[in-house]
Protein backbone atom coordinates (compact mmCIF):
# COMPACT_ATOMS: atom_id res chain seq x y z
CA UNK A 1 0.00 0.00 0.00
CA UNK A 2 1.36 3.38 -0.96
CA UNK A 3 2.07 5.81 1.85
CA UNK A 4 1.19 8.74 -0.41
CA UNK A 5 -2.53 9.26 -0.55
CA UNK A 6 -4.37 11.36 -3.10
CA UNK A 7 -7.08 12.62 -0.79
CA UNK A 8 -9.06 14.29 -3.55
CA UNK A 9 -9.27 11.00 -5.41
CA UNK A 10 -10.07 9.16 -2.18
CA UNK A 11 -12.91 11.56 -1.32
CA UNK A 12 -14.52 10.94 -4.70
CA UNK A 13 -14.25 7.20 -4.14
CA UNK A 14 -15.75 7.56 -0.67
CA UNK A 15 -18.81 9.27 -2.14
CA UNK A 16 -19.18 6.55 -4.73
CA UNK A 17 -18.83 3.79 -2.11
CA UNK A 18 -21.39 5.60 0.04
CA UNK A 19 -23.90 5.64 -2.81
CA UNK A 20 -23.29 1.94 -3.42
CA UNK A 21 -24.06 1.29 0.25
CA UNK A 22 -27.43 3.02 -0.09
CA UNK A 23 -26.67 6.54 1.10
CA UNK A 24 -28.47 9.17 -0.97
CA UNK A 25 -26.04 11.92 -0.01
CA UNK A 26 -22.42 11.87 1.13
CA UNK A 27 -20.54 15.02 2.13
CA UNK A 28 -17.31 15.87 3.96
CA UNK A 29 -16.69 18.68 6.43
CA UNK A 30 -14.10 19.85 8.92
CA UNK A 31 -14.93 19.77 12.63
CA UNK A 32 -15.07 23.50 13.37
CA UNK A 33 -18.44 24.19 15.02
CA UNK A 34 -17.37 27.12 17.19
CA UNK A 35 -20.09 29.37 15.75
CA UNK A 36 -22.70 26.93 17.08
CA UNK A 37 -21.45 26.77 20.67
CA UNK A 38 -23.12 30.00 21.80
CA UNK A 39 -26.45 28.93 20.26
CA UNK A 40 -26.21 25.53 21.92
CA UNK A 41 -25.44 27.05 25.31
CA UNK A 42 -28.33 29.52 25.04
CA UNK A 43 -30.69 26.69 24.08
CA UNK A 44 -29.60 24.73 27.13
CA UNK A 45 -29.79 27.80 29.39
CA UNK A 46 -33.40 28.30 28.28
CA UNK A 47 -34.16 24.73 29.37
CA UNK A 48 -35.43 23.91 25.89
CA UNK A 49 -34.02 20.40 26.24
CA UNK A 50 -36.68 19.53 28.81
CA UNK A 51 -35.97 16.29 30.66
CA UNK A 52 -33.25 15.23 28.22
CA UNK A 53 -30.54 15.63 30.85
CA UNK A 54 -27.90 14.08 28.58
CA UNK A 55 -28.09 17.18 26.38
CA UNK A 56 -26.70 19.34 29.18
CA UNK A 57 -24.48 16.61 30.62
CA UNK A 58 -22.27 16.45 27.55
CA UNK A 59 -22.16 20.25 27.23
CA UNK A 60 -19.97 21.63 24.46
CA UNK A 61 -18.66 18.21 23.47
CA UNK A 62 -21.52 18.21 20.97
CA UNK A 63 -19.77 20.97 19.08
CA UNK A 64 -16.30 19.41 19.39
CA UNK A 65 -16.10 16.06 17.55
CA UNK A 66 -12.39 15.71 18.37
CA UNK A 67 -13.26 15.58 22.08
CA UNK A 68 -15.74 12.83 21.36
CA UNK A 69 -13.22 10.89 19.28
CA UNK A 70 -9.62 12.15 19.70
CA UNK A 71 -7.74 12.51 16.45
CA UNK A 72 -10.81 13.39 14.41
CA UNK A 73 -10.14 16.03 11.74
CA UNK A 74 -13.02 15.38 9.30
CA UNK A 75 -16.59 14.16 9.41
CA UNK A 76 -18.16 12.20 6.57
CA UNK A 77 -21.87 13.03 6.75
CA UNK A 78 -24.43 10.80 5.06
CA UNK A 79 -28.17 10.83 4.42
CA UNK A 80 -30.58 7.98 3.71
CA UNK A 81 -34.17 8.43 2.47
CA UNK A 82 -37.03 6.90 4.45
CA UNK A 83 -40.15 8.20 2.69
CA UNK A 84 -42.40 5.31 1.70
CA UNK A 85 -44.69 5.10 -1.36
CA UNK A 86 -48.41 5.67 -0.81
CA UNK A 87 -47.80 7.25 2.60
CA UNK A 88 -51.16 7.84 4.33
CA UNK A 89 -50.18 11.15 5.92
CA UNK A 90 -53.29 13.34 5.80
CA UNK A 91 -55.68 10.38 5.68
CA UNK A 92 -54.44 8.98 8.99
CA UNK A 93 -54.27 12.34 10.73
CA UNK A 94 -57.79 13.18 9.57
CA UNK A 95 -59.28 9.94 10.87
CA UNK A 96 -59.21 10.55 14.62
CA UNK A 97 -59.89 6.88 15.38
CA UNK A 98 -56.61 5.93 13.70
CA UNK A 99 -53.20 6.06 15.38
CA UNK A 100 -50.64 8.35 13.76
CA UNK A 101 -47.06 7.09 13.97
CA UNK A 102 -44.26 9.29 12.64
CA UNK A 103 -43.19 8.12 9.19
CA UNK A 104 -39.63 7.37 10.25
CA UNK A 105 -40.78 4.81 12.83
CA UNK A 106 -43.10 2.68 10.71
CA UNK A 107 -40.44 0.18 9.71
CA UNK A 108 -37.30 -1.30 11.17
CA UNK A 109 -35.07 0.81 13.41
CA UNK A 110 -32.73 2.82 11.18
CA UNK A 111 -29.93 3.14 13.73
CA UNK A 112 -28.49 -0.34 13.33
CA UNK A 113 -28.95 -0.42 9.56
CA UNK A 114 -27.15 2.88 8.97
CA UNK A 115 -24.46 2.19 11.55
CA UNK A 116 -23.67 -1.10 9.83
CA UNK A 117 -23.41 0.64 6.45
CA UNK A 118 -21.15 3.33 7.93
CA UNK A 119 -18.98 0.62 9.46
CA UNK A 120 -18.69 -0.97 6.02
CA UNK A 121 -17.76 2.39 4.52
CA UNK A 122 -15.05 2.85 7.14
CA UNK A 123 -13.66 -0.60 6.45
CA UNK A 124 -13.60 0.16 2.74
CA UNK A 125 -11.60 3.34 3.37
CA UNK A 126 -9.23 1.37 5.62
CA UNK A 127 -8.12 -0.64 2.61
CA UNK A 128 -6.68 2.54 1.11
CA UNK A 129 -5.09 4.11 4.21
CA UNK A 130 -2.38 2.67 6.47
CA UNK A 131 -3.11 4.64 9.62
CA UNK A 132 -6.81 5.20 9.22
CA UNK A 133 -9.09 5.42 12.25
CA UNK A 134 -12.84 5.91 12.14
CA UNK A 135 -15.93 5.82 14.33
CA UNK A 136 -19.53 5.69 13.07
CA UNK A 137 -22.47 7.43 14.73
CA UNK A 138 -26.19 7.38 14.00
CA UNK A 139 -28.01 9.54 16.51
CA UNK A 140 -26.00 7.71 19.15
CA UNK A 141 -23.50 10.25 20.46
CA UNK A 142 -23.33 13.86 21.67
CA UNK A 143 -22.71 15.44 18.28
CA UNK A 144 -24.40 18.26 16.34
CA UNK A 145 -25.28 16.17 13.32
CA UNK A 146 -27.41 18.76 11.49
CA UNK A 147 -24.85 21.59 11.57
CA UNK A 148 -22.21 19.08 10.43
CA UNK A 149 -24.47 17.86 7.61
CA UNK A 150 -25.13 21.48 6.66
CA UNK A 151 -21.39 22.23 6.53
CA UNK A 152 -20.88 19.06 4.48
CA UNK A 153 -23.26 20.37 1.83
CA UNK A 154 -26.14 17.94 2.41
CA UNK A 155 -28.65 20.76 2.75
CA UNK A 156 -29.55 23.63 5.04
CA UNK A 157 -31.13 23.72 8.49
CA UNK A 158 -34.73 24.90 8.16
CA UNK A 159 -36.74 26.99 10.59
CA UNK A 160 -38.09 23.76 12.14
CA UNK A 161 -34.42 22.86 12.91
CA UNK A 162 -34.43 19.88 10.51
CA UNK A 163 -32.14 19.57 7.51
CA UNK A 164 -33.68 20.32 4.11
CA UNK A 165 -32.27 19.27 0.77
CA UNK A 166 -33.35 21.17 -2.34
CA UNK A 167 -33.75 17.97 -4.36
CA UNK A 168 -35.11 15.71 -1.62
CA UNK A 169 -36.92 17.71 1.06
CA UNK A 170 -36.33 16.48 4.61
CA UNK A 171 -37.50 12.86 4.69
CA UNK A 172 -34.09 11.34 5.40
CA UNK A 173 -31.94 10.06 8.25
CA UNK A 174 -28.46 11.39 9.03
CA UNK A 175 -25.32 9.56 10.09
CA UNK A 176 -21.66 10.43 10.60
CA UNK A 177 -18.29 8.79 10.21
CA UNK A 178 -15.60 10.55 12.25
CA UNK A 179 -12.20 10.09 10.57
CA UNK A 180 -8.58 11.09 11.19
CA UNK A 181 -7.55 11.89 7.60
CA UNK A 182 -7.51 15.39 6.03
CA UNK A 183 -9.99 14.84 3.22
CA UNK A 184 -10.96 17.86 1.11
CA UNK A 185 -14.20 19.41 2.38
CA UNK A 186 -17.42 20.20 0.54
CA UNK A 187 -19.02 23.62 0.32
CA UNK A 188 -22.24 24.30 2.26
CA UNK A 189 -25.48 24.84 0.33
CA UNK A 190 -27.34 28.14 0.44
CA UNK A 191 -30.47 28.53 2.57
CA UNK A 192 -33.84 28.49 0.76
CA UNK A 193 -36.51 28.97 3.43
CA UNK A 194 -36.89 32.66 2.62
CA UNK A 195 -39.89 34.25 4.31
CA UNK A 196 -41.77 30.97 4.67
CA UNK A 197 -42.96 30.23 8.21
CA UNK A 198 -45.36 27.38 7.39
CA UNK A 199 -43.65 24.98 9.80
CA UNK A 200 -43.89 27.47 12.64
CA UNK A 201 -47.55 28.21 11.94
CA UNK A 202 -48.75 24.62 11.69
CA UNK A 203 -47.00 23.27 14.81
CA UNK A 204 -49.89 22.04 17.02
CA UNK A 205 -48.19 23.09 20.26
CA UNK A 206 -46.25 26.15 19.04
CA UNK A 207 -42.99 24.38 19.83
CA UNK A 208 -41.00 26.36 17.24
CA UNK A 209 -40.65 29.42 19.44
CA UNK A 210 -38.52 31.33 16.91
CA UNK A 211 -36.99 30.53 13.53
CA UNK A 212 -34.54 27.62 13.97
CA UNK A 213 -35.35 27.27 17.69
CA UNK A 214 -37.49 24.43 19.06
CA UNK A 215 -38.60 24.23 22.67
CA UNK A 216 -38.54 20.45 23.10
CA UNK A 217 -40.83 20.64 26.12
CA UNK A 218 -43.68 21.62 23.81
CA UNK A 219 -42.80 19.34 20.90
CA UNK A 220 -45.11 16.36 20.35
CA UNK A 221 -42.19 14.24 19.19
CA UNK A 222 -40.41 14.93 22.47
CA UNK A 223 -43.56 14.46 24.55
CA UNK A 224 -44.46 11.10 23.01
CA UNK A 225 -40.94 9.68 22.65
CA UNK A 226 -38.34 11.27 24.93
CA UNK A 227 -40.46 12.43 27.86
CA UNK A 228 -41.15 9.91 30.57
CA UNK A 229 -44.04 10.16 33.00
CA UNK A 230 -46.98 12.54 32.91
CA UNK A 231 -47.59 14.67 29.83
CA UNK A 232 -48.76 18.18 30.81
CA UNK A 233 -52.50 18.49 30.30
CA UNK A 234 -52.10 21.71 28.34
CA UNK A 235 -50.65 19.76 25.39
CA UNK A 236 -52.89 16.69 25.39
CA UNK A 237 -55.72 17.96 23.19
CA UNK A 238 -53.24 19.38 20.67
CA UNK A 239 -51.63 15.95 20.35
CA UNK A 240 -54.74 14.63 18.62
CA UNK A 241 -54.14 11.07 17.41
CA UNK A 242 -50.34 11.42 17.23
CA UNK A 243 -49.14 8.56 19.42
CA UNK A 244 -45.48 8.41 18.40
CA UNK A 245 -43.81 11.51 17.03
CA UNK A 246 -45.21 14.26 14.84
CA UNK A 247 -44.56 15.12 11.19
CA UNK A 248 -46.62 18.29 10.83
CA UNK A 249 -43.67 20.63 10.26
CA UNK A 250 -42.39 18.35 7.50
CA UNK A 251 -45.79 17.70 5.96
CA UNK A 252 -46.34 21.42 5.40
CA UNK A 253 -42.83 22.19 4.11
CA UNK A 254 -42.99 23.15 0.40
CA UNK A 255 -39.64 21.48 -0.25
CA UNK A 256 -41.04 18.08 0.63
CA UNK A 257 -42.87 17.92 -2.68
CA UNK A 258 -39.42 16.77 -3.86
CA UNK A 259 -39.23 13.99 -1.25
CA UNK A 260 -37.49 10.88 -2.56
CA UNK A 261 -38.97 7.39 -2.09
CA UNK A 262 -36.70 5.05 -0.11
CA UNK A 263 -35.19 1.97 -1.70
CA UNK A 264 -34.80 0.32 1.71
CA UNK A 265 -37.47 -2.32 2.28
CA UNK A 266 -36.66 -2.23 6.01
CA UNK A 267 -38.19 1.24 6.22
CA UNK A 268 -41.56 0.10 4.87
CA UNK A 269 -44.43 -0.24 7.39
CA UNK A 270 -44.57 -3.29 9.63
CA UNK A 271 -47.59 -4.67 11.50
CA UNK A 272 -49.90 -2.21 9.70
CA UNK A 273 -48.68 0.65 11.89
CA UNK A 274 -49.55 3.10 9.11
CA UNK A 275 -53.23 2.12 9.27
CA UNK A 276 -54.11 0.92 12.77
CA UNK A 277 -57.01 1.89 15.02
CA UNK A 278 -56.20 3.44 18.37
CA UNK A 279 -58.35 0.85 20.14
CA UNK A 280 -56.61 -2.12 18.52
CA UNK A 281 -53.18 -0.84 19.58
CA UNK A 282 -54.42 0.03 23.06
CA UNK A 283 -55.58 -3.57 23.45
CA UNK A 284 -52.01 -4.89 23.11
CA UNK A 285 -50.63 -6.54 26.23
CA UNK A 286 -47.08 -5.73 27.24
CA UNK A 287 -45.99 -9.08 25.81
CA UNK A 288 -47.61 -8.23 22.48
CA UNK A 289 -46.05 -4.77 22.53
CA UNK A 290 -42.56 -6.18 23.01
CA UNK A 291 -43.07 -8.82 20.33
CA UNK A 292 -44.70 -6.60 17.72
CA UNK A 293 -42.23 -3.72 18.14
CA UNK A 294 -39.12 -5.89 18.09
CA UNK A 295 -36.59 -4.23 15.78
CA UNK A 296 -38.66 -1.03 15.77
CA UNK A 297 -37.61 2.35 17.22
CA UNK A 298 -40.97 2.40 19.01
CA UNK A 299 -39.89 -0.31 21.41
CA UNK A 300 -37.49 1.91 23.32
CA UNK A 301 -40.24 4.16 24.75
CA UNK A 302 -41.59 1.19 26.70
CA UNK A 303 -45.09 -0.10 27.32
CA UNK A 304 -45.99 2.58 29.85
CA UNK A 305 -45.40 5.48 27.44
CA UNK A 306 -47.11 3.51 24.66
CA UNK A 307 -50.26 3.13 26.77
CA UNK A 308 -50.04 6.73 27.96
CA UNK A 309 -49.84 8.09 24.40
CA UNK A 310 -52.67 5.89 23.18
CA UNK A 311 -54.88 6.92 26.10
CA UNK A 312 -54.46 10.56 25.05
CA UNK A 313 -55.29 9.65 21.47
CA UNK A 314 -58.44 7.86 22.61
CA UNK A 315 -59.44 10.84 24.70
CA UNK A 316 -59.14 13.01 21.60
CA UNK A 317 -61.09 10.57 19.39
CA UNK A 318 -64.80 11.08 18.59
CA UNK A 319 -67.17 9.80 21.26
CA UNK A 320 -67.49 6.02 21.27
CA UNK A 321 -68.90 3.90 24.07
CA UNK A 322 -66.38 1.17 23.21
CA UNK A 323 -63.57 3.62 23.94
CA UNK A 324 -64.91 4.34 27.42
CA UNK A 325 -65.36 0.62 28.06
CA UNK A 326 -61.79 -0.27 27.04
CA UNK A 327 -60.28 2.65 28.90
CA UNK A 328 -62.20 1.70 32.03
CA UNK A 329 -61.13 -1.93 31.73
CA UNK A 330 -57.44 -0.99 31.44
CA UNK A 331 -57.70 1.46 34.33
CA UNK A 332 -57.75 -1.31 36.93
CA UNK A 333 -54.45 -2.81 35.75
CA UNK A 334 -52.58 0.42 34.97
CA UNK A 335 -49.88 2.14 36.99
CA UNK A 336 -50.28 5.65 38.36
CA UNK A 337 -48.89 7.42 35.27
CA UNK A 338 -51.04 5.59 32.72
CA UNK A 339 -54.08 5.80 35.01
CA UNK A 340 -53.87 9.59 35.09
CA UNK A 341 -54.06 9.76 31.30
CA UNK A 342 -56.82 7.15 31.14
CA UNK A 343 -58.91 9.14 33.61
CA UNK A 344 -58.34 12.26 31.52
CA UNK A 345 -59.36 10.38 28.37
CA UNK A 346 -62.54 9.02 29.99
CA UNK A 347 -63.47 12.54 31.09
CA UNK A 348 -62.92 13.81 27.54
CA UNK A 349 -65.10 11.06 26.10
CA UNK A 350 -67.90 11.68 28.61
CA UNK A 351 -67.77 15.40 27.86
CA UNK A 352 -68.20 14.63 24.16
CA UNK A 353 -71.09 12.30 24.96
CA UNK A 354 -72.77 15.08 26.92
CA UNK A 355 -72.17 17.56 24.09
CA UNK A 356 -73.61 15.08 21.62
CA UNK A 357 -76.66 14.55 23.85
CA UNK A 358 -77.21 18.29 24.24
CA UNK A 359 -76.86 18.77 20.50
CA UNK A 360 -79.34 15.98 19.89
CA UNK A 361 -81.84 17.58 22.28
CA UNK A 362 -81.36 20.94 20.60
CA UNK A 363 -81.91 19.45 17.15
CA UNK A 364 -85.02 17.56 18.27
CA UNK A 365 -86.39 20.72 19.91
CA UNK A 366 -85.79 22.71 16.73
CA UNK A 367 -87.51 20.05 14.63
CA UNK A 368 -90.53 20.02 16.95
CA UNK A 369 -90.70 23.80 16.79
CA UNK A 370 -90.57 23.68 12.99
CA UNK A 371 -93.32 21.06 12.92
CA UNK A 372 -95.55 23.26 15.13
CA UNK A 373 -94.84 26.25 12.90
CA UNK A 374 -95.71 24.28 9.76
CA UNK A 375 -98.97 23.04 11.32
CA UNK A 376 -99.96 26.54 12.39
CA UNK A 377 -99.27 27.85 8.89
CA UNK A 378 -101.23 25.00 7.33
CA UNK A 379 -104.22 25.71 9.58
CA UNK A 380 -104.33 29.30 8.37
CA UNK A 381 -104.22 28.42 4.67
CA UNK A 382 -107.41 28.34 2.48
CA UNK A 383 -108.62 24.81 1.71
CA UNK A 384 -107.78 25.13 -1.99
CA UNK A 385 -104.26 26.47 -1.37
Amino acid sequence: MSTTINYQDLSEKIKQWGKELGFAEVGITDIDLKTHEAYLQKWLDNQYHGSMDYMARHGMMRARPDELEPGTVRVISVAMHYLIPDAKFAKTLKNKKKAYVSRYALGRDYHKLMRKRLQQLGQKISQHCETFKFRPFVDSAPILERPLAEKAGLGWVGKHSLLINKQAGSWFFLGELLVNIPLPTDAPKSEHCGNCVACMTICPTNAIVAPYIVDAKRCISYLTIEHQGVIPEVYRSAMGNRIYGCDDCQLICPWNKFGQITEEQDFHPRNSLDDSDLLSLFAWTETEFLALTQGSPIRRIGYQSWQRNLAIGLGNAPYDEDIIDQLSAKLLESDEVVAEHINWAIAQQKEKALDAENTSHAVKSALRQNERLIRSIEKGLPRDA
